[in-house]
């Protein structure tokens, strides 16, 4: 059963019931139309010049063209985090527009959209539930789970959650392949698999443009490094913005949502021009608390409300130490590393 202390004793905690929130935060919903509009324009541009750059440099030296996609890469991130706000309703007041942009960024981020969508909205209706895990999210078992497994098992556990698969091997997988097919949707209708058909079809008709102006080789060289590194920038994101230690988890039958939103997310202050190009995801907190509010306007969230600021907030050199986290310990209520369970167990009377 949750300990009702455990969220009013962290010093990040305000004294303030996160579901009270709610009528402060609606105000900063709507979103300003043309700023939506200049927020595509400043995305798209630097990114189709970067890939022209990134396709010159090729007749200079590869390495050139590799840090040229590195640039490249988060301006296609900043792509899919309005995609990710057009999933919410929040970037444009049309439901239309919202979906029609999203549609045509999904074939620039590799994103069915309308199965994203509905994957992700899972996601935020069942964040930080036990018993709601598999929509959405990054496979996390707690202590007393991965004690119960075999050693293959456990082995595998190990295997998925090794930085190297995290977020190197499985961003790559997750967003060249397994999003070709509506996975976790196929039997919910045709709708699923009309998104991630007509995702595949407008990602193949872009691809063999592109094959015709530059070539298989060239395209190739430019076209992998660049998704590849923004897959891999987009799986961190999301990684840090719910696996850190005092993270919220709990049973069904004591989950709250808005508890789990506004402390189960972090805070990810990151520097400059990060903060810009990452789309102020960084206040995912504030986020997943009020998913309506356009990006744009969570900075003016915090800025009159610094309070929230102080909500597990997490640097960038902080955020490097969640990497070893990998279990829920139900009796402290946080994440630990394996090493730390082992120490838990081996220090726990028989």
């Amino acid at each position: 059963m949750k300990d009702t202390e455990t969220i009013a004793s962290t010093p990040e905690a305000t004294a303030r019931p996160a579901r009270d929130w709610m009528t402060t935060l609606a105000k900063y919903r709507e979103p300003i139309h043309w700023r939506s509009l200049f927020e595509v324009a400043v995305t798209v541009i630097p990114f189709m010049v970067l890939c022209v750059a990134a396709w010159w440099s090729l007749s200079i030296s590869y390495i050139l063209t590799l840090l040229i996609a590195i640039p490249a890469g988060f301006f296609l991130v900043r792509m899919f985090l309005i995609q990710h706000d057009c999933g919410h309703g929040a970037f444009f007041s049309s439901r239309t527009a919202n979906d029609w942009l999203g549609r045509i960024f999904g074939v620039f981020t590799l994103t069915p959209y309308l199965v994203w969508k509905r994957a992700h909205a899972i996601h935020h209706s069942a964040s930080g539930n036990l018993d709601k895990r598999g929509h959405g999210d990054l496979h996390m078992l707690t202590v007393t789970e991965f004690s119960q497994l075999s050693r293959k098992d456990q082995f595998l556990y190990r295997l998925y959650r090794h930085p190297l698969v995290l977020f190197v091997l499985g961003p790559a997988y997750q967003f060249l392949l397994q999003h070709r097919i509506p996975f976790g949707f196929m039997r919910d209708g045709w709708r699923y698999w009309m998104s991630a058909m007509g995702t595949n079809l407008g990602i193949l008709a872009l691809a063999a443009g592109l094959i015709y102006l530059i070539g298989l080789g060239p395209f190739l060289m430019l076209y992998l490094p660049i998704s590849l590194i923004a897959a891999a920038i987009g799986v961190w994101l999301f990684y840090i913005q719910h696996q850190f230690e005092h993270t919220y988890w709990d049973e069904d039958t004591d989950w709250e949502l808005h508890e789990a939103a506004l402390y189960g997310s972090s805070h990810y202050d990151l520097p400059q021009p990060l903060r810009w190009l990452t789309a102020n995801i960084g206040i995912h907190h504030v986020h997943h608390l009020y998913a309506r509010i356009p990006f744009y306007r969570l900075s003016h969230v915090l800025r009159d409300f610094p309070e929230l600021g102080d909500i597990h907030r997490m640097t960038l050199k902080d955020s490097l130490a969640c990497v070893k986290l990998q279990l829920w310990d139900e009796n402290q209520r946080r994440l630990v590393s394996y090493a730390e369970m082992k120490r838990n167990m081996s220090a726990s009377p028989a």
